[in-house]
């Protein structure tokens, strides 16, 4: 590992990473037609549910996928949807925004390369975990939306891909776990800004991106969703090998801006695990 380490010049790569980004060379992920087409039908002030059935059933996957969910037993029907129409007026607008948004985010993180797949695939579980508990914790919050809490969590980590597709070329990253965890620790949270920008996502989920992993982030106010992301990444975190599983909670000043303790928090996920988990499957996680 150390003879590894001497010989690559991890700045380097960083540098280039950075100067491709700036130039537009660097590969970035793009949402489809489907999604920006779903997201300016719901963000229409006069959205109905037929303008984005429209937009949804342009792809015969992400319908019969929203209809899967929409009978979930998340959502609890009476009856049956057969739908698209019923399927949004039961989920609601955003959330199938939300829905679309995280169907096509987990295309992207797929791979042929079986060591990147793996990577890929731990990456995109992380990100749901996130979600879901961000979605859970922000319905005790009267200050944040559920929904909104939800596509902060699911987007939080977006950064790390273009960083992992990259890595396939350079074979002394995807050997060495704790070289790739080195950049994407450096690198993420700045190009995941960048992609959100792109994808003309409002400016308080390019903020969460870009500070997520800063535990020293501090505001005065009311709470707002990079808080609620730094606590539920440190959650998804708590007892595995990352970095951030050795924070003192205590020493963050988000979990007092949500009006949550540690040991208050912990309790409020084990009471609602099973809400969490039920979230993870809707989004495939």
């Amino acid at each position: 590992m150390n003879n590894v380490a001497e010989q690559w010049n991890e700045q380097a790569f960083i540098e280039e990473l950075l100067s491709d980004l700036e130039s537009g060379r660097l590969v970035l992920p793009t949402l489809p037609d489907v999604a920006l087409r779903v997201r300016d039908a719901v963000e229409d002030e006069n959205a109905s549910a037929s303008n984005i059935a429209k937009a949804v059933s342009t792809d015969a996957a992400l319908s019969a996928r929203l209809l899967q969910v929409a009978n979930s037993p998340l959502y609890r029907p009476r009856t049956p949807v057969d739908n698209l129409q019923t399927a949004i007026a039961r989920l609601g607008q955003k959330q199938i925004q939300n829905l679309v948004i995280s169907l096509v985010m987990q295309q992207m993180f797929q791979a042929t390369d079986e060591v990147l797949e793996v990577r890929l695939r731990g990456l995109w579980e992380h990100n749901v975990e996130v979600a879901a508990i961000c979605h859970v914790l922000a319905s005790a919050i009267p200050v944040l939306q559920s929904d909104q809490a939800l596509m902060a969590g699911l987007v939080h980590d977006i950064g790390i891909l273009p960083i992992l597709v990259r890595a396939e070329e350079v074979h002394e990253l995807l050997d060495h776990p704790e070289l790739l965890d080195s950049v994407t620790s450096k690198l993420h949270t700045q190009i995941g800004a960048h992609i959100l920008k792109q994808w003309s996502f409002p400016e308080t989920l390019v903020h969460v991106v870009q500070e997520h992993e800063n535990m020293a982030y501090d505001h005065d106010g009311n709470a707002d969703y990079t808080d609620l992301v730094i606590v539920a990444n440190l959650k998804s975190h708590a007892g595995t090998d990352h970095a951030l599983a050795s924070v003192d909670w205590s020493g963050v000043s988000a979990f007092e801006r949500l009006g949550l303790d540690t040991e208050m928090e912990v309790i409020i996920m084990d009471e609602n695990l099973g809400q969490v988990e039920e979230i993870q499957e809707m989004l495939g996680g």
